[in-house]
């Protein structure tokens, strides 16, 4: 029997043919004809008035009528053991604000303390500020007045310091501003008693028997220039106590300050010349700030000249010195790198005397990695100085790391000491909620010309949110060598109750000895370490607060606006990387400014936040009122632009640098 045989291809696409002419019409692909054009899309808008009303939530009870209005009332207790002293302090705070139609905004901050911390005898004080922002009269003029513990305002043009900064002087009395167009003109006056802030949780204030006085004027005398004038008398020094504060010493002091400066997109020049007279005896001072872009160069440089106790109100300022300073950066896609040299020079020959050299490069090699270095010279006539750094940035999915080589030289006074650090930064990506950064560190440290001395360190720095109503932050530090040890702890813990009720516990311990040896500034103290007494605070607070209006108040937009937070930190940006590591200490009551108008101060954990920001583009400026030497803010961390989302938190972490 014959095998039957396979269909050729042949036979098979007839088949194939035949089958698909048989389909019916509605079976056959429609490629003869193209769809039908739809409708042009279009969203669909629901309208406001369609909306179902939200769900009453009944732990909000707010008040619709009036204008915007708020207050606050909040009790404070702490317990504080520095050393072998042990001190506790009580205290209750007011605040709050009313918006008004014809007057501008009311605000009021109110404390009032009761502490034992000065030979155990029971100090009675507190502070009070009324403040009436924003006034509009005829003429484009804006108005801000303040009566109660103030600061001595400042025009802008006389905070602008590239090197030096001018302090405010605390004191009781009275303020006001006048201010027309954009700066056009400012007039500011302010007189009242001298005194300085104390307390250890609740600010008080200690009024002293000298008065504070000052006038400012500043205007644009023409397009690009501006030029300012400022006048300070007082009564008075501050000098620090035995409890870690300060006092009021006496002694008049009356002084001068004018700034002159040019400036367009890409040059400037600011001089500065100041006066003083007073019990310490006359002095003047002048410096040239000069800053000059050229495509992606910029140069700065400078010459200053300040005589031996030469004073600003009550507060202590760079004197002494006599020199000239170069800085020259360069900023490309992948490349950046500065130098900067200074010669700084003794008038009385009591203080530092020579050279300062610094040169810093970074390469990003890739999108995650980069290197770089810097170096620092520091010569006088007591003692020479090197100091070298180098790092590797990489980011990867475990987060942010750095590794970092640190070493110093110093030789002085028949002293020939060597210290180095080797150190790990890490910053893990963690879920929402949760932020976390360890640093982990090892060194030999020699001063003095004492023996090298092993030292090893831990630190951590984050926070969690636990639920929606209760965040935990805090930092944590564990050092030990070979003769001393030190550890230092912050944890704060924020409750939100309610609505109205919130409840906030802070534990502080610090002992041992902490300071970095490698700042080798002109500025910075010679002292490598300081031998700090245990200190231990507890601090536990509870808040009260309640607005009403015809809708929220919202900082920097009109009421009733979409409005979000901005939260951050002000810390001291020890590697200059721009990111705050575990190892990096915070910049405690520092002032920060939303829109040069509302301000908060850091916490001890150098934490600020402004709640209920409206939607849109704003700015930050942090004053360097409280920073130590020689740490300083220049460019964008000084003031930075931040964009706010609607129920969004904005975090801006702004650290303070010193050269390098």
């Amino acid at each position: 029997m014959t095998p039957a045989r396979l269909p050729t291809a042949v036979q098979l696409s007839a088949c194939i043919a035949l089958a698909l002419a048989a389909l019916p019409a509605a079976a056959r692909p429609l490629v003869q004809a193209p769809e039908p054009e739809g409708e042009p899309w279009s969203d669909n808008v629901i309208a406001s008035e369609d909306l179902a009303p939200l769900p009453v939530d009944p732990e909000i009870d707010f008040d619709p009528s009036g204008l915007p209005r708020s207050f606050t009332f909040e009790a404070i207790a702490s317990r504080t053991e520095r050393g072998d002293d042990t001190f506790h302090e009580f205290g209750l705070r007011f605040g709050g604000f009313r918006e008004t139609a014809d007057h501008g905004t009311l605000s009021l901050d109110a404390t009032l303390t009761q502490s034992d911390r000065r030979d155990d005898a029971s100090d009675v004080g507190g502070t009070a500020t009324l403040w009436q922002r924003g006034l509009f009269l005829d003429g484009g003029w804006r108005g801000n007045n303040g009566i109660g513990v103030l600061n001595t305002p400042s025009p802008s043009l006389l905070r602008e310091q590239h090197r030096f900064f001018l302090p405010t002087v605390p004191f009781a009395g009275a303020s006001t501003e006048w201010t027309r167009g954009r700066e056009d003109l400012v007039v500011q006056a302010a007189l009242g008693r001298a005194g300085v802030f104390n307390g250890a949780r609740v600010v008080g204030f200690d009024v002293a028997d000298g008065n504070v006085g000052t006038a400012s004027f500043q205007f644009k005398p023409a397009r690009g220039w501006r030029a300012a004038i400022s006048a300070l008398a007082t009564d008075g020094l501050i000098v620090p106590d035995d409890f870690g504060g300060s006092f009021f010493q006496d002694g008049r002091t009356e002084a001068l300050h004018g700034a002159l400066a040019w400036s367009d997109a890409r040059n400037g020049v600011n001089l500065n010349l100041q006066a003083s007279d007073g019990y310490l005896g006359s002095a003047t001072g002048a410096w040239l700030d000069v800053r000059n872009m050229r495509g992606a160069y910029t140069h700065r440089y400078g010459v200053f000249n300040l005589e031996p106790d030469l004073a600003w109100g009550a507060q202590p300022i760079n004197n002494d010195s006599r020199g000239a300073y170069y800085r020259v950066a360069y900023q490309h896609a992948r490349w950046s790198w500065s130098a900067g040299l200074d010669r700084v020079a003794s008038i009385s020959g009591n203080s530092f005397d020579g050279w300062y050299g610094t040169a810093f490069a970074r390469f990003q090699a890739t999108a995650s990695m980069g290197y770089g270095g810097n170096l620092a010279l520091r010569s006088s006539r007591a003692q020479d100085a090197l100091s070298a750094l180098w790092f590797v940035d990489k980011t990867t999915r475990w987060g942010q790391s750095r590794l970092q080589f640190e070493h110093l030289h110093s030789r002085g006074a028949g002293d020939d000491d060597d210290s180095w650090e080797l150190s790990v930064d890490q910053s893990l990506p963690l879920r929402q909620g949760r932020r976390l950064s360890l640093t982990a560190s090892y060194g030999e440290v020699s001063y003095e010309g004492e023996a090298a001395s092993g030292v090893a360190s831990l630190s951590a720095y984050g926070g969690i949110d636990l639920g929606s109503r209760i965040t935990l932050d805090g930092t944590a530090r564990w050092t030990e060598g070979d003769a001393f040890r030190g550890a230092d702890l912050n944890l704060n813990l924020a409750w939100r109750v309610s609505s109205h009720w919130s409840l906030v516990a802070t534990i502080y311990e610090n002992q041992g000895s902490q300071r970095s040896p490698f700042i080798i500034d002109p500025l910075a103290t010679e002292q490598a370490f300081v031998s700090l007494p245990r200190d231990r605070s507890v601090f536990l607070s509870l808040r009260y607060e309640r607005q009403a209006g015809t809708s929220a108040g919202v900082l920097g937009g009109a009421p009733g606006m979409a409005a979000g937070s901005v939260t951050g930190s002000v810390f001291l940006d020890e590697n200059g990387d721009g990111e705050r590591s575990a190892s990096e200490l915070p910049a405690a009551n520092v002032t920060v400014l939303l829109d040069g108008r509302y301000a908060v101060r850091t916490d001890s954990q150098g934490e600020f936040e402004f709640p209920r920001v409206a939607t849109g583009a704003h700015t930050l400026e942090v004053v360097p009122d409280n920073l130590p030497l020689p740490w300083f803010l220049e460019g964008e961390n000084g003031e930075r632009a931040i964009d706010v989302r609607v129920r969004d938190t904005t975090r801006v972490d702004i650290g303070a640098r010193r050269q390098r």
